[in-house]
């Protein structure tokens, strides 16, 4: 089922591969999530796994509905309340975030984890000042001496809160259990209640026409008997499940009190050690610091400036400030002549602009070598604690970063004043910020024209090499993440249908609803008839048997309709749910026009690697 492609073809795509032994920047193993509503329990995430590898981007690719958003959520820690985490683990650095509290979890949100949303306009908040929501996420836990220190424990702490959390767990599953029980007794006696009340209306009705009485009260008297039969029965059960539940909740308690005092022992234990190697930390980053400073500052005096030449250079920036200063008053008095307005300010700049020249003439490596300390000094602050001015200063940086022009005009602007595109920018700032380790992008450029949806892709690529980040990009969209995709995840239906490298994705696809994506790309070259994929995603609450996407797929076999076809393993990379993929299964081929564009795309490539071989 495969697109017939020669050895040299071949060698091409597997040039992609990533190496298994690249580290590992998250986990998510078997995740099960569901959704409690009116009609039913919705089964959203359906035993989804994939791995992010530090430094790559990780497109996680599907139509609405298939579980995309709802497993970055998950990962996030921001699942709405009706949620339902029924299986997995999401492990980041050793710990498992689906364990982690929601006090805990302020120390990752934001700080070690990102995410840009989809809609740019309702993830800001309307009546709050740009400046300040790009802050926030620096200043909620300013500390970051304590942050470290939180980090240190976070093990230990959480091997103790859990052990609570899982007494608790099955001490409630122990009630619901005795509960139901009783639920159910009452549901049981229920019809023989109402055909005993029915009956004492009937005795009532027949004393009052003086009718003879013995045949209802025969009646009442059998009902009344199988009712209390009924009952002992019922009691029974709910007795013996009383028994169950009180031994459980028992065994729980009792294993709590075993097991916490260690774990608090454990806990204060670490503390303690914490406390040490935090104080030692705060004091290698100063003695960095102060290393760092102490040969700049002799790279300043090695500069041999005379005491003339720095008063020299002090004189320029006082007249600099001084004009300034002149200016922005002259300003206010004319804020509503605009001419004269441009006018004064035209003169500032080229006074200013005069004075910066003759001064960079003599503090031009001394101005390099006091940013350098300037910078040792900012990075050693934000080590310790973030202040307000701090977090201002690093926000303009990061605005200016991300294509926002005039940050400090900008900062004190509201959202509404923004653009879609500058909008999302802002977005992308406020994920940026605090520098995380892994940035989630959920559909960051559905609701922009291509124009600017091509900026912030290349915004993100570039932001992604500057600061050392892996990326989980969210789309419904293939053509989107063609160029910026590392390792792509196919979901259908709650489940990974398809998972790979973008070259294996893109130029060998295996799974027929990856082959109806990519049919369905806008391509120039492309002669064929676009192909939409038929009918819509199936209902949740009642997931087809088999594989989900039988019903859709022209290529479906009769297998498809009774069984989920299993992750089949092309390369080690390379993994397909599809019982295309099985042995014996007919040879079937994509369609035209996805088999037409990989050949066209392979031949590009092919292209372009004799012509850097030739180079």
């Amino acid at each position: 089922m495969a697109v017939k492609l020669s050895e040299k073809q071949r060698a091409l795509i597997e040039e992609g591969v990533l190496k298994n032994g690249d580290q590992k920047a998250l986990e998510v193993k078997n995740l099960v999530i569901s959704f409690r509503t009116d009609n039913g329990k919705v089964q959203a995430v359906r035993g989804v796994s994939f791995d992010l590898y530090k430094g790559e981007t990780l497109c996680i690719v599907g139509e609405s509905g298939s579980g995309k958003s709802v497993t970055s959520k998950a990962i996030m820690g921001i699942l709405a309340a009706n949620a339902l985490v029924e299986g997995g683990q999401i492990v980041y650095e050793g710990e498992d975030l689906l364990k982690v509290s929601e006090e805990e979890f302020h120390r990752i949100r934001g700080h070690k984890i990102g995410m840009i949303f989809q809609d740019p306009l309702s993830s800001l908040n309307p009546i709050v000042k740009i400046g300040k929501q790009i802050t926030e996420t620096m200043l909620i836990n300013s500390n970051q001496l304590k942050n470290h220190y939180k980090d240190l424990i976070a093990p230990e702490l959480t091997d103790y809160k859990n052990a609570a959390v899982e007494r608790n767990a099955d001490i409630s599953m122990a009630n619901i259990a005795y509960n139901n029980v009783l639920a159910e007794q009452k549901k049981a006696l229920k019809p023989l209640e109402d055909e005993i009340a029915a009956l004492k209306v009937d005795l009532k009705a027949a004393q009052k026409a003086l009718n003879s009485t013995a045949e209802i009260d025969k009646k009442i008297a059998e009902k009344n008997a199988a009712y209390e039969a009924l009952k002992k029965e019922w009691d029974d059960k709910a007795a013996l499940q009383k028994a169950k539940s009180d031994e459980i909740i028992a065994k729980a308690k009792e294993h709590y009190k075993e097991v916490a005092p260690g774990l608090k022992a454990k806990l204060k234990e670490r503390k303690k050690t914490a406390k040490v190697e935090n104080k030692q930390y705060a004091l290698d980053l100063k003695a960095k610091r102060d290393e760092t400073v102490a040969k700049l500052e002799e790279e300043k005096k090695a500069l041999g400036l005379t005491q003339e030449q720095l008063d020299q250079i002090a004189s320029y920036d006082a007249q600099i400030k001084s004009i300034k200063r002149q200016y922005k008053f002259k300003e206010t008095l004319v804020y509503f002549l605009n001419k004269k307005k441009q006018k004064l300010k035209a003169e500032a700049e080229e006074k200013i602009s005069e004075l910066l020249k003759k001064r960079g003439e003599i503090a031009k490596d001394l101005d390099v070598i006091n940013t350098k300390i300037a910078e040792a000094e900012e990075e050693y602050g934000f080590s310790i604690k973030v202040t307000k001015s701090m977090a201002k200063k690093k926000a303009l940086r990061v605005m200016q970063e991300v294509g926002i022009p005039f940050p400090e005009a900008r900062f004190k602007q509201y959202p509404f004043q923004f653009s879609g595109g500058m909008r999302q920018r802002i977005v992308i700032a406020i994920a940026l910020i605090a520098e995380p380790d892994i940035l989630i992008c959920d559909e960051p450029t559905t609701a922009l024209d291509v124009t600017i949806q091509a900026q912030i892709l290349e915004l993100i690529n570039r932001l992604k090499a500057a600061h050392d980040m892996s990326v989980i990009f969210i789309t419904h969209d293939l053509g989107v993440v063609a160029n910026m995709a590392d390792r792509v995840a196919v979901m259908y239906a709650g489940k990974i249908v398809e998972y790979g490298t973008d070259k294996e994705i893109f130029f060998d696809p295996r799974h027929p609803y990856t082959w109806a994506l990519l049919s369905s790309i806008p391509d120039i070259d492309s002669k064929e008839r676009l192909e939409a994929i038929p009918g819509t995603p199936p209902d949740m609450i009642y997931p087809p048997v088999g594989d989900a996407f039988a019903l859709r797929n022209k290529y479906a076999l009769g297998i498809d309709f009774k069984y989920d076809p299993p992750l089949f393993e092309i390369t080690p990379t390379h993994y397909a749910a599809t019982w295309l993929e099985y042995e014996g299964a007919p040879d079937v081929e994509p369609p035209k026009i996805v088999t037409q564009r990989i050949y066209n795309a392979l031949k590009e490539e092919e292209e372009k690697q004799n012509a850097e071989q030739k180079s």
